[in-house]
């Protein structure tokens, strides 16, 4: 057994295990190697990255809901909102570890990329380079709030590009269509431009639902799924916010 096949084995008993922080540390060592990982390789690196990232953004939505409520009892001095604090800057502190480690790996499997290359890995890795600038642009403030959505943006951009020599049903090009939308919807608070991404990847995707070969169709009808739901939820936002601003330009009538 080779380095490189020892580290994929031992990321695999860590994931079973459920150890993600362990698997990190494994396909960290696969990814740093100058050769390309393969299909198994980066869905294990993302695995691995994806639920150590999830655990901690759940946490500080959590701990972001509870600030809330105590901002809200009008209690700022007080001793418990200080603790608060505390906590989700803690966990703000380890999110931008875990990011800016993944950014890192990102950053040298690209750069020893064909750039003229425009297969489905390009789309992954940059999609991936998205996800993890928008998981900062959800808690920063200011300028780095914004250079991680102009990162992201960037990097989505160029996944969507590269996306296009994909078939519209493919899950990594259906995966991408979904995060892009959502980094419209949440980062940018552009629900049409949202609603707009995520209703054309699943109209084309629907056109083309006969050609899905069946190791990929599970994948791809998910993720369709949660295309559609998003688009049910915004729209529903969007129809609220039409009929708030008719409300605002009648009253702005009567008074003029």
């Amino acid at each position: 057994m080779s380095a490189r096949e020892e580290f994929v084995y031992r990321s695999k008993l860590a994931e079973q295990a459920e150890r993600y922080e362990d698997m990190v540390q494994w396909m960290q060592k696969v990814a740093e190697e100058d050769t390309e990982m393969t299909v198994e390789e980066r869905n294990l690196l993302s695995v691995a990255y994806k639920n150590v990232i999830g655990t901690k953004r759940a946490s500080w939505r959590i701990i972001t809901g509870i600030e809330q409520k105590e901002v809200e009892k009008k209690n700022e001095s007080g001793k418990q909102l200080g603790y608060i604090v505390d906590y989700r800057k803690k966990i703000e502190d380890e999110l931008k570890d875990t990011c800016n480690k993944v950014l890192a790996v990102l950053k040298t499997i690209l750069a020893r990329q064909d750039p003229s290359t425009a297969g489905e890995s390009k789309v992954f890795y940059y999609k991936m380079k998205g996800d993890y600038n928008r998981y900062l642009a959800e808690f920063c403030t200011g300028d780095d709030r914004k250079n991680h959505s102009e990162n992201s943006l960037v990097a989505y951009q160029e996944a969507t590009k590269a996306a296009e020599k994909l078939p519209s049903t493919h899950p990594i090009r259906l995966g991408l269509a979904l995060n892009f939308s959502v980094f419209y919807y949440e980062i940018l608070n552009s629900p049409k431009l949202a609603c707009e991404l995520a209703r054309c990847a699943f109209d084309v995707a629907v056109t083309e639902l006969d050609s899905l070969n069946e190791e990929s169709y599970k994948d791809s009808t998910l993720i369709m799924q949660l295309l559609r739901d998003n688009l049910t939820l915004w729209t529903t936002d969007l129809a609220d916010q039409d009929e708030e601003q008719c409300q605002v330009e009648d009253i702005e009538q009567e008074e003029s």
